[in-house]
Order: structure tokens, then sequence, then C-alpha cells
């Protein structure tokens, strides 16, 4: 079963996702899941060096109280899956189009699962500032990546364009939040569901495999 997830690695709904996503594949080990992350910017005017974080929570919900109570919610859904989300050590929001290009090139070499956990832990759990280079090719290399491969695709244009593309792509499908979950190109699923929301689909896509074989 082929599963495309279309998210943002700033977005702690899209890391909650990806943890309700696996516990609901624990439940059906007999099926093998294939993930492709797509690229989505919850910020796509970010300009290219980020933002510091509280003048950007006050630009994007009015200040930083209103943020504080928003992210108690998702800190508390993080628990549930075993995330402890730690906000106030992210010092930075970043632009993400880099990040982007690196889980592209880690998807190309069979690692993008751990590219994406990877950045997502960096950002959420130790407050790291996924949009400087220096340390995208530290945390590529924390799980195997080739430092010159690494610098070679964050400076492909190429690349970039890609993930300007994908993201564009996405919206006009309509698009306009993540986590987004497309189970073998048929069934779309946005939102961080609960691992039981998964079920159904998951048989949806098996039966209609068995059907065509």
């Amino acid at each position: 079963m082929h599963i495309d997830i279309i998210s943002d690695v700033i977005c702690p709904w899209c890391f909650i996702g990806k943890r309700r996503l696996e516990k609901a594949l624990a439940l059906r080990p007999e099926l093998a899941a294939e993930v492709t992350w797509r690229p989505f910017q919850l910020n796509p005017d970010m300009p290219a060096d980020g933002m510091e974080r509280q003048a950007y929570l006050t630009a994007k919900f009015g200040s930083a109280a209103q943020a504080d109570r928003l992210y108690r919610n998702v800190a508390a859904a993080g628990i549930g899956v075993n995330i402890p989300f730690d906000f106030a050590r992210i010092r930075r929001t970043p632009n993400t189009r880099k990040a982007h290009a690196l889980i592209g090139h880690a998807l190309a070499e069979g690692t993008g699962d751990a590219m994406v956990e990877r950045l997502f832990r960096a950002y959420f759990l130790e407050g790291r500032d996924i949009g400087e280079r220096a340390t995208l090719v530290e945390l590529a290399g924390e799980i195997g990546l080739e430092q010159s491969a690494v610098e070679a695709s964050l400076d492909d244009r190429v690349i970039e364009e890609r993930v300007v593309a994908e993201d564009r792509g996405a919206r006009r499908l309509g698009i306009n939040a993540v986590p987004c979950f497309i189970f073998a190109g048929q069934y779309a699923v946005s939102g961080a569901q609960e691992p039981e929301f998964f079920l159904p689909i998951f048989d949806l896509v098996r039966s209609g495999a068995e059907a065509t074989a």
C-alpha cells in the first residue's frame, strides 16, 4: 500500500499524525506500507532565514498568549502519542524549503522516513533551527547520509523548484492544511486522525487490490 503524506516539518499536527498513522499500521501488521513524504510549506512567504519565534507567533495568532493556549492543546495531544513537545525551546521559525529538499534527497536514498522523524524531533523537542544549512547537514549525517551529496541537494535549484511546484500543486488540489494522507492514490484523509480512523481505509485499499489481482 502506497501512502503519500503531504506535510511540513514545522507542523506539530503533522508530527502527531505521523505517530497516529504508525499506530494504525501496527494494528494491521499484514499490510506492507510504502510512504512518500510530499512537501507543503505552512509559511510559503517566510523569509529565507526565518523569523524570530515570538514575532512570528504574534503575527500569526495575534499574540503570544493566544499561541500559548493553542499550543497547550497540541502538547496535550502529543502526550497521547509519546511526543514531549518543548515549544519553549524554539527560538526561530524557519523557512522549510531547504528541509523539504533534504527530505527529497533522503527519499531517493531510502531514508525518507528517518529524515522526517529526525527533523521533527530536532525542531519540536530540541529547538533546533531546521532552516539553517549547517543544522540540516548535521542532522542528515546522523541518519547516515553522505555529506557532499547532502550539500549538493541543498544547493540544487532544480530540487528547490520542485519543492515549490509540489507545494503549489497541492494547493491547486484544494489542500490548504496538513497533514493530508493519500492512500493508493485514491483515498485522501485530512488531519491528524486517531489510529482507528485509518483502519477502514486500509481495508478498502486491500479489498481493491484483491479485486484486481
